[in-house]
């Protein structure tokens, strides 16, 4: 039987991935309602999938640091992001950062069951249409402001649109003050804007689903 670790701060999601997956027959189903707490079930149960939200209340694309983080402990650790964001660029950053696969939340019960299973037994998932979306994004079919972003960079942004000052957004990535200044430098000058003010509103237009 294959064990399971969901990750999401939104219950209703948790409980219809649970419900879904105690159908399918998977018996251990364990879940987190943030990144800390799915952290510490993670090495205390090393499940054999873990399914990841990137945007969770407080952590803007935070999701994208916690892959990165199993992932440095575990190597062989088995992800599967599930996630609204449809992006290719968001997706691409997930699967290089280490995520095995990756979901969007408007899937059916079916294909979430067939995602885990896949990722589960060790081999990669994505859905035709985004594997296409993200083949063109590198490609340089569809250049989205996002492509030359990096995965600190994505998370910044995403606080940003959720109103957080720089002190706040130091506190939730446990970085000083001075490196979340350079990292808005630096999204301002990636992004061609010239005010924090613009920057937010990009935030806001480029990451509707980061809060």
């Amino acid at each position: 039987m294959t064990s399971v670790l969901i990750i999401d701060d939104h219950p209703i999601v948790l409980q219809g991935c649970r419900r879904v997956l105690e159908d399918a027959g998977m018996d251990l189903i364990l879940d987190a309602g943030d990144i800390e707490a799915g952290y510490q079930l993670y090495r205390k149960h090393q499940p054999d999938v873990v399914i990841i939200d990137l945007a969770m209340q407080g952590s803007g694309l935070g999701g994208l640091s916690l892959v990165r983080t199993i992932r440095a402990h575990d190597p062989r650790a088995r992800i599967l992001v599930f996630s609204m964001h449809s992006d290719p660029i968001i997706v691409s950053r997930a699967l290089e950062t280490g995520a095995t696969g990756y979901l969007l939340k408007d899937t059916s019960s079916d294909e979430l069951v067939q995602a885990v299973e896949q990722v589960g037994a060790g081999t990669p998932y994505l859905s035709r249409d985004l594997a296409m979306q993200v083949a063109l994004a590198g490609a340089g079919v569809r250049r989205s402001p996002l492509a030359d972003l990096t995965p600190r960079e994505l998370q910044t942004l995403g606080l940003l649109g959720q109103g957080k000052s720089y002190g706040r957004i130091a506190e939730e990535l446990n970085v000083s003050y001075k490196t979340v200044v350079n990292v808005c430098y630096q999204l301002r000058q990636k992004l061609d804007v010239r005010t924090l003010p613009e920057l937010i509103r990009l935030s806001v237009q480029l990451l509707p689903n980061a809060s």
